[in-house]
């Protein structure tokens, strides 16, 4: 019988360990994936930085660096520019590129760097327990706004795609999902095209993607789904934005 469905060779045979519902691995398998279909693991480097994003040096089957709180934009930069051969690749989460790391996501974007970003968005701080992040939408109820996000005092949503769309540096900015199969083949594409703009010497690609947190959004996994397809996308709407 011929096998059609594998474990990408570039994502180890490992268990991972993020909580049920997650999206993180579906999101690792699209890298994965598309670190196969061009064939250049052996000339990948991946940047993780501080969050539940940090776990993806221990899943990757490429060359991965740990860096500090919102540095990954610096560490790629500097990477990209010592080793053109290379592929690099940074794995962000909200609270990383938004916050901490939002200047140098700017400037990193608007230099133009040939870089690829996967931009990971679940409209918290996953790891610290809950807390309200640049993304969370208005209204949303985290452990730091029990009566919801309230924008006259903690502002709006940040809207990265948005935001970087209005650079001249960037060649390619999409915002993907990942709570149903038709959303994860977009995904899938779209994760493979900013591989393929850096393959190519176009320069900078973004792909920011929805993603759910079951935990801290306190819903069961068909709720957290079923959330981004109904609430999530109304702030976030999905489609390209530059490219």
């Amino acid at each position: 019988m011929r096998q059609i469905f594998a474990r990408p060779q570039s994502l180890r045979d490992v268990p991972m360990r993020y909580c049920p519902g997650c999206h993180h691995g579906i999101i690792h398998r699209l890298i994965a994936e598309a670190i196969d279909f061009f064939d250049i693991a052996d000339k990948t480097i991946g940047v993780a930085p501080v969050g539940c994003a940090v776990f993806a040096s221990d899943y990757f089957n490429v060359d991965m660096i740990e860096v500090a709180h919102g540095r990954p934009p610096a560490a790629v930069t500097g990477m990209k520019r010592a080793r053109p051969e290379n592929i690099i690749f940074s794995y962000q989460g909200d609270g990383d590129l938004a916050s901490i790391g939002m200047a140098e996501t700017i400037h990193a974007a608007n230099r133009g760097e040939n870089v690829s970003f996967i931009f990971v968005n679940n409209a918290t701080y996953g790891m610290t327990g809950g807390q309200m992040a640049p993304t969370t939408l208005s209204g949303q109820i985290t452990k730091t706004t029990p009566q919801g996000r309230d924008p006259r005092s903690d502002g709006f949503p940040l809207r990265v795609c948005e935001l970087l769309a209005t650079l001249d540096g960037p060649v390619y900015i999409e915002r993907v999902a990942v709570n149903n199969p038709v959303n994860i083949r977009k995904a899938r594409y779209a994760i493979r095209k900013a591989f393929q703009m850096q393959i190519e010497n176009r320069g900078f690609s973004l792909v920011e993607v929805l993603s759910a947190c079951p935990t801290n959004w306190k819903m069961t996994p068909i709720e957290a789904n079923q959330w981004i397809e109904d609430t999530m996308t109304k702030t976030f709407p999905l489609g390209v934005y530059k490219g």
